[in-house]
């Protein structure tokens, strides 16, 4: 009996980690024989500030349970995203959904988070401290959401692309060395 409590208490602990954050909501109307039925849509991001996230919307009469659900959705959603050092992308990174596109770039530590609207409120609950981002064409937060969770699951760590090529870790990582070394001599030349 007392391991049950235990296993549910983890399980509450866990679900305690996420934070949530609010991207939209948008009152929406269905024009019906006897007039208008008022709803709301709500976008809403989920993470635990150390590489998870997820994403979802939600519809309902009033808005608080039109977020319980798209919190529910994001939940249900949930990916890991591999980060460098815990802060930042492993590499530079563009992803497009519809007519939103979203380019992702890595920074050095103490930059802090560079990007607007819905996409700052992603790198906020993914654990991302330093990153530039620009979105491009539409701004329609659910396009921006989802065209930025696309770019974000394109990234790989020097781990998966080992594996993928067969080669050891430290031969990737110092061949990225390499070439950050190279980009600054030019620079100074």
């Amino acid at each position: 009996m007392a391991q049950s409590l235990e296993r549910h208490n983890n399980k509450a602990d866990k679900k305690e980690e996420l934070v949530e954050k609010l991207v939209f909501v948008n009152r929406v109307a269905k024009t019906v024989k006897g007039g208008r039925t008022m709803s709301f849509a709500a976008l809403v991001v989920v993470g635990d500030q150390k590489g998870r996230i997820g994403f979802g919307s939600g519809k309902a009469a009033e808005v608080p349970e039109a977020i319980v659900k798209a919190t529910n959705e994001a939940k249900k959603n949930m990916v890991r995203i591999p980060l460098r050092e815990g802060r930042t992308l492993h590499h530079d990174i563009a992803g497009r959904f519809g007519a939103g596109k979203v380019v992702l770039r890595t920074a050095p530590a103490g930059t802090g988070v560079i990007a607007g609207g819905p996409m700052r409120a992603v790198f906020e609950v993914l654990g991302v401290q330093d990153v530039v981002a620009k979105s491009l064409g539409s701004n329609n937060p659910y396009n921006m959401i989802k065209a930025t969770f696309t770019a974000l699951q394109g990234i790989n760590s020097p781990r998966m692309i080992a594996a993928k090529r067969g080669k050891k870790v430290g031969d990737i990582v110092s061949r990225r060395e390499n070439t950050s070394n190279v980009k600054m001599d030019k620079e100074e030349a």
